[in-house]
């Protein structure tokens, strides 16, 4: 099994910044893809962006000029650098692991962390 720690999340005013991490632990493949989910109240979970143990990132057309998915395997982290933040932003961010490939439902999921950006 793999778990999943997220943090950073917090309130931040339209325009600025935040970082999100997630820590992962347990059995963890060397091929692996990790991302980023976010969930609005009333609205689908949206894949915000992935990165796989090869480098290869994919981003959401709604965040492809301002987030930055990164990781450190050796850490076993994943970060999403969030810059110019607006309201439509605001949702629980979850960590998400698929085992090799990002195909279908991820197989691992973290409890997630609010993002609230106000006007």
């Amino acid at each position: 099994q793999v778990q999943l720690v997220e943090s950073g999340g917090g309130l931040v005013q339209a325009g600025g910044s935040l970082r999100l991490s997630c820590a992962a632990s347990g059995s963890i493949f060397s091929i692996n893809v990790m991302g980023w989910y976010r969930q609005a109240p009333g609205k689908q979970r949206e894949l915000v962006a992935h990165i796989s143990s090869g480098g290869i990132i994919n981003y959401a057309d709604s965040v492809k000029d301002r987030f930055t998915i990164s990781r450190d395997s050796v850490k076993k982290m994943v970060y999403l650098q969030m810059n110019s933040l607006k309201p439509e932003d605001t949702a629980v961010y979850y960590c998400a692991y698929w085992m090799m490939l990002a195909r279908g439902d991820p197989k691992y999921w973290g409890q997630g962390t609010q993002v609230t950006v106000s006007s």
